[in-house]
């Protein structure tokens, strides 16, 4: 509201207060009585004023507030999640070097085993050899 309107305001309600004859207020004429209600009407407005900002105030330290305990909570979640992502990570390597482990074994095996039929292979081959030549 412009300052003008509301000082208008106010000095139409203190007129209207005071209304137009003199009365025997402390020996205050109608002028007087105007005035003191106009600073009567200012002195309303700025502590109603005060008490707004005051409320306004405590409703941004509330939500300031509100705002750091998500915060807190969400460092919070991202750290549980980033332990539990390591975890399991941790648990798949583990699990890929025991599979790769099974696996040199089984290709071990495979090895011995060909390397023993070939080996047998060889010898039979020999004993033809052999029995071919006597």
């Amino acid at each position: 509201m412009k300052k003008t309107t509301l000082t208008g305001i106010m000095l139409a309600v203190a007129v209207l207060a005071t209304g137009c004859t003199k009365q025997d207020n402390d020996g205050m004429g109608p002028a007087q009585e105007a005035g003191k209600a106009v600073d009567e009407a200012g002195a309303t407005v700025a502590r109603e004023t005060e008490q707004g900002l005051e409320r306004a105030d405590q409703a941004a330290e509330r939500a300031a507030a509100n705002v750091d305990q998500a915060a807190e909570r969400a460092e919070a979640n991202i750290e549980h999640a980033a332990d539990h992502a390591e975890a399991n990570l941790e648990a798949a390597g583990a699990e890929v070097r025991q599979e790769s482990r099974e696996a040199a074994a089984d290709v071990k095996r495979g090895v011995s085993n060909a390397t023993n039929e070939t080996g047998k292979a060889i010898e039979r081959t020999g004993e033809k050899i052999q029995d071919a030549s006597k």
